[in-house]
C-alpha cells in the first residue's frame, strides 16, 4: 500500500517577539516539497492558529463555492476565517507571520505546540492545549463513534 504524505505528530515550537512561528524542521519540508511556500494563515474560534498550505486551502474555497452563498453556515465560516485570516509566506528561514489579531486572541507568545492535521497545521499556545485536554477528555462515546468509521 502506497502511503500518501501526510502531516501528523507535533512538534513544540516557539513565536518570536515580531510574532512570527518557525515551522517545525519535518513539517515545514513537507508543505514546501508538496505545496510550496504560500500559506492561508486562519482561526475558526480564535483557540488556536490553522495554517494551511494554499492549495489545500483553495480546495476547500472551491468546496465552499458549491454551497449557496446566502447559506448561514457557510457565511458563519467565511465571516470567521476571513476576520481572522491573512494569507502569508515561509520566509527563508521557515518561519511564519502570525498577524497581531489571531496572535492575541490564540494567545501565541512563547511555547507552543504545533500539530500536523493531515493537511494542514494547527498551533496551539501550550497551556492552553494542556488545558484543552484535561477539560474535553477522549470518551467511550468517542470511540464508539470512530468505530462506526472502522477506527
Amino acid at each position: 500500500m502506497e502511503q500518501t504524505a501526510v502531516l501528523r505528530g507535533n512538534a513544540p515550537a516557539r513565536i518570536d517577539d515580531k510574532g512570527r512561528l518557525k515551522i517545525p524542521t519535518a513539517f515545514k519540508g513537507l508543505v514546501e516539497a508538496r505545496h510550496g511556500r504560500d500559506l492561508f494563515v486562519t482561526s475558526l474560534s480564535g483557540e488556536s492558529v490553522r495554517i494551511y498550505p494554499m492549495p489545500v486551502w483553495i480546495e476547500i474555497e472551491r468546496k465552499l463555492a458549491q454551497i449557496p452563498s446566502t447559506h448561514p453556515s457557510r457565511l458563519r465560516f467565511f465571516s470567521r476565517v476571513n476576520y481572522y485570516g491573512q494569507t502569508a509566506e515561509l520566509d527563508n528561514q521557515g518561519r511564519v507571520l502570525i498577524h497581531p489579531r489571531l496572535r492575541e486572541a490564540a494567545g501565541m507568545a512563547g511555547e507552543v505546540d504545533v500539530f500536523g492535521q493531515y493537511d494542514h497545521l494547527e498551533v496551539w499556545n501550550h497551556e492552553r492545549f494542556v488545558t484543552k485536554l484535561a477539560n474535553d477528555p477522549y470518551t467511550d462515546a468517542d470511540a464508539r463513534a470512530l468505530a462506526d468509521f472502522g477506527i
